[in-house]
């Protein structure tokens, strides 16, 4: 079942605009607009060979200037406790994480909720550098349970509309964003004067 949910996060993070479409469509407008930035600036998504396992996650997401080992996880539960297996692949994730310099993420999809139904949630990396490190700022890391234990949970992850605005805003948007702020200022100075 998880596989249906693979590929459906795989059309999105691919910029598949039909992907993306099937999963805003009881979104808010707002959602809507952050979600289809992926169309512009697509990530290029493989499933990782022996999926879910050896660190690899179930998807990798790739683009000049990110990559993301990505497990899956779906569930009619906001939250879901790692253990066993699950807490084995965390583990490896996080290793491969530390090892390889990158930002290892979990999709959580709560099944049956209306609007944005996947939660981004990072696995505590130090080792990163760049990007991935200023990225991972903004990112919400799994939480805790009262015994430490990494978990899902669905309700403090990061809406996925939030987080391909977040990872799909170009260097163009910013600099206008930047100098209309900048101009906003100077003429709220001026006008102060």
């Amino acid at each position: 079942m998880s596989s249906v949910y693979e590929r459906e996060l795989r059309a999105v993070l691919a910029g598949e605009i039909k992907g993306v479409r099937a999963i805003i469509k009881s979104c808010t407008e707002v959602e809507r607009a952050r979600a289809m930035q992926v169309v512009q600036r697509p990530f290029l998504v493989v499933r990782a060979p022996g999926s879910g396992s050896e660190g690899t996650g179930d998807l990798l997401a790739l683009r000049g200037d990110m990559c993301f080992p990505i497990e899956v996880k779906s569930s009619k539960v906001p939250k879901q406790y790692l253990s066993g297996r699950t807490m084995d692949q965390y583990e490896a994730l996080r290793v491969t994480g530390e090892r390889c310099g990158l930002l290892p993420l979990y999709a959580y999809r709560l099944k049956g909720v209306r609007g944005d139904s996947w939660r981004i949630m990072r696995v505590e990396v130090g080792s990163l550098t760049g990007k991935l490190r200023h990225l991972s700022r903004s990112i919400p890391k799994l939480p805790l349970t009262k015994n430490g234990t990494p978990h899902l949970d669905w309700e403090k992850g990061m809406p996925l509309h939030r987080f391909l605005a977040l990872v799909c805003r170009s260097d163009g948007a910013r600099s206008i964003d930047e100098s209309s702020a900048s101009l906003r200022l100077q003429s709220i100075l001026e006008s102060v004067n």
